[in-house]
């Protein structure tokens, strides 16, 4: 599951994403970034790809997304360098309002991942052969369940089963639903403690 009570375990379809160095503006174009809510944003994912016109009314039949065997698909799955571009917070956004929980790929730009880990939305980074026999697999059988465990780091299909890297800060806030702010208020006994022992005038 996952939730603001952190991640721990999440199983669901893939829809894939077979393109590399996807960007953030690809992920939610800028015009699109007029709010300071974290919602609303899923309907706009990926919709220089997703609609063949500016109104959003002519699904593009040819993308992932639209494609009815991958509909209320959790994971998606895709390549290397995901999530490049400029550092917009919208992008992790927009994935999790449109139903996304794990994005899996072998690499993904550094702030893109930052902000994920923020948003209680998990980056898996898997080995370029991994991410081909996911692939392979989704492709095949789109009803394919996947599962993820965060505590035992790994990803699971049926009796295949794939370890993945993540600092142990990062595993620490995604298990307890921290984002920065969260982070800062697990040290507020502290914080207080320290305050009280100063001087008044300060």
């Amino acid at each position: 599951m996952s939730s603001q009570q952190g991640f721990t375990i999440h199983s669901g379809t893939a829809c894939p994403l077979d393109q590399a160095n996807v960007d953030t503006d690809q992920i939610i174009p800028k015009q699109f970034l007029t709010g300071v809510t974290r919602t609303g944003y899923g309907k706009h994912l990926f919709h220089d790809w997703r609609y063949l016109d500016l109104h959003e009314e002519q699904p593009n039949p040819d993308f992932a997304l639209n494609k009815p065997e991958y509909r209320g698909a959790s994971i998606l799955l895709t390549r290397e360098n995901f999530g490049c571009g400029s550092s917009r917070e919208h992008a992790p956004w927009a994935l999790d309002d449109f139903g996304f929980r794990v994005i899996i790929a072998t690499s993904f730009a550094d702030i893109f991942y930052g902000n994920c880990i923020n948003n209680q939305l998990l980056p898996v980074s898997l080995k370029k052969a991994e991410i081909d026999a996911l692939f392979e697999r989704v492709q095949y059988a789109p009803q394919t369940l996947i599962t993820i465990d965060l505590k035992a780091q790994t990803v699971s299909v049926e009796d295949d089963q794939w370890q993945f890297e993540i600092a142990e800060h990062h595993k620490h806030n995604l298990l307890k639903g921290l984002d920065a702010i969260g982070q800062t208020l697990e040290k507020q006994a502290a914080i207080e403690k320290y305050e009280q022992s100063q001087p008044q005038w300060l």
